[in-house]
């Protein structure tokens, strides 16, 4: 028995001189006898055959290698790996096509067609049999291609396709049809763009030969520098010159810094970046082929004023009356153009040079400059100019951060403007004496020390005061609790108010509840109405920290829960029972 296969995409189907296996009145004819086949393609063996009269068909099917089951050749139609691939097209009559799909190397064997009849001797096996090759698709190309060669790439099978093949090609996946003749594809002139993979196939089958790249080889173009980061590039940046260059096979990359060779590889890494990095810098690629430059690029570094610093033309001692002038200098990029002038703590001036033409005792004191660019400002150290009188313009400055927090080091520095320099200093917070010297030092300062301080000048001529400074000791949220508005009991359906509480400077503005066991908050703000069961704490939150409360707990209990029932009692009399439910 015949068994009907699934049917495979687009057989082969060969016409070739038909070879005659007979015997007296026997005859099975094969076209051809020989078939060469791609991998995983469909192959007919066409086959027609006759038998003496008189004889009556029982069974024709087709054999491998004359393989036998029993007594019997083997049914290929019956065998698990032909099983699901063979298709009989033929009948009880004359014609004995069969149709074999997906065929592989496995598949290589030779195939009969076996009659079997009524007779106890009729019995014929078409011999030989059909020889069954199958082959896959190779691409043979040059191992080197340069630039401008002629370039041929060949598709090859195992065997002779019995059919006539048309070949298509591909390059990267897409059909190319330029320059193929058959099973070649011939580049004349190869260009760099030709580069990329390549196989072949046959027209009418999915299988297609691995992809064979093409590798084109020329010298460096194109070559430039890119710089990561910003356009502007400040000291202390990090900073990597990217050297990029078309070129196969890939270009050694060397960098120079004007003439000077000063790194080698693709990137060129500078971590922090300083003003004698400043310069042009270009790469050069160089390959087998030729080497080429890339344009320079200017690294400018820029950075805020430093070196600020003040020199005093005149005599070094300098009486009232005097002309003096300061001259402020700064080493910066771009250079400073804005320069400001201060005595002590106060601005007097404006402008690189500072000149005062008669000089009294009101100008006796330290000066500073500010030199400001783009980036940033610096102030120079202070120069003193020594016109001899009693205090003035006394005043208080305040070393580091303007904000001070809780556990910092704060150093209050008392100025005086007098002369000769005041060598009694004493300090006051309102009008309490706190310590003396020019410096007030707290080295823990705590939310206590927060207050009005001023401080005292005295030499041989007389004292005076300061003005006050503030110190705001700030600190983050501290002793945090939650405060419970009425009872921590509630009927379910009812709420209680809770009220988060916290010190903190500057106040907590900033309040989130929570459940315990819930990573999410709950609620926010200072108050917080609690409708449900559970452990609630609030955390307080200022610019400077946050700090949790203690959970307290909050109970909510069921309201009675009154059912109605009603039973009969005969004569559509009914008795209600009332039940009470707590829950």
């Amino acid at each position: 028995m015949v068994m009907l296969i699934r049917m495979a995409p687009l057989p082969l189907i060969f016409l070739f001189a038909v070879h005659m296996v007979s015997g007296a009145d026997w005859a099975v004819n094969y076209n051809p006898l020989h078939i060469c086949a791609l991998k995983d393609s469909s192959v007919i063996m066409s086959c027609t055959y006759t038998y003496p009269t008189g004889h009556q068909i029982r069974r024709v099917f087709w054999n491998k290698d004359l393989v036998k089951h029993g007594d019997e050749l083997a049914d290929l139609s019956e065998d698990p790996e032909y099983s699901q691939r063979v298709q009989y097209l033929g009948d009880k009559q004359q014609n004995c096509t069969v149709r074999l799909s997906h065929v592989t190397k496995k598949d290589e064997h030779e195939y009969y067609f076996r009659i079997t009849t009524d007779k106890t001797e009729g019995k014929w096996t078409g011999k030989p049999g059909v020889s069954l090759s199958v082959t896959d698709l190779q691409l043979e190309s040059p191992e080197r291609v340069t630039e401008g060669d002629s370039v041929r790439l060949t598709c090859k099978s195992s065997c002779n396709l019995t059919d006539t093949p048309t070949f298509i090609w591909y390059r990267n996946s897409q059909t190319w049809t330029e320059g193929t003749i058959g099973n070649k594809l011939i580049l004349k002139s190869v260009r760099r763009e030709d580069a990329g993979r390549y196989r072949c196939a046959v027209d009418g089958h999915t299988l297609t030969s691995p992809e064979v790249s093409l590798n084109v080889k020329y010298p460096p173009r194109n070559v430039s520098v890119s710089i990561s980061g910003s356009a502007v590039i400040m000291e202390e940046d990090s900073v990597t010159l990217s050297c990029s260059s078309d070129s196969n096979p890939p270009a050694e990359i060397y960098w120079l810094k004007g003439k000077n060779n000063i790194e080698h590889g693709k990137n060129f890494h500078i971590s922090k970046i300083s003003s004698d990095d400043s310069g042009e810098y270009k790469c050069r690629a160089i390959s087998e082929r030729g080497d080429t430059y890339s344009d320079p690029v200017t690294l400018d570094v820029q950075y805020p004023p430093k070196n600020v610093s003040v020199s005093i033309s005149g005599s070094a001692v300098i009486m009232s009356g005097d002309s003096v002038t300061l001259s402020c200098s700064s080493d910066s990029n771009p250079p400073a153009l804005n320069f400001s002038w201060y005595k002590g703590e106060m601005f007097v001036g404006s402008g690189r040079i500072f000149n005062i033409s008669k000089i009294s005792s009101d100008d006796n004191g330290e000066y500073k400059c500010r030199a400001r660019n783009e980036h940033g400002e610096k102030y120079s150290d202070p120069v003193t100019i020594n016109v001899q009188y009693p205090p003035s313009n006394v005043s208080v400055s305040i070393s580091g951060s303007t904000l001070i927090m809780e556990g910092d080091s704060v150093t209050l520095s008392c100025s005086s403007d007098s002369n000769p320099p005041a060598l009694n200093f004493s300090w006051f917070k309102g009008e309490t004496f706190v310590g003396s010297g020019r410096i007030f030092n707290i080295s823990k300062i705590s939310s206590d020390d927060s207050g009005e301080y001023k401080c005292r000048a005295r030499n041989i001529h007389g004292g005076k005061y300061s003005d006050p400074v503030t110190l705001d000791v700030q600190y983050p949220p501290r002793n945090v609790s939650v405060s419970i508005n009425g009872s921590a009991v509630i009927m379910e359906g009812d709420s209680v108010s809770l009220m988060c509480i916290s010190y903190s400077n500057p106040p907590a503005l900033n309040f989130s509840w929570f459940k315990e066991n819930q990573s999410s908050a709950v609620g926010s703000g200072q108050s917080f109405s609690a409708v449900q069961s559970g452990r609630f704490y609030c955390e307080a939150h200022n610019p400077h920290g946050a700090q949790r409360s203690d959970a307290v707990t909050v109970t909510v209990k069921g309201r009675p829960l009154i059912l109605y029932t009603s039973i009969g009692v005969g004569c559509g009399a009914a008795v209600v029972i009332m039940m009470l439910l707590i829950w």
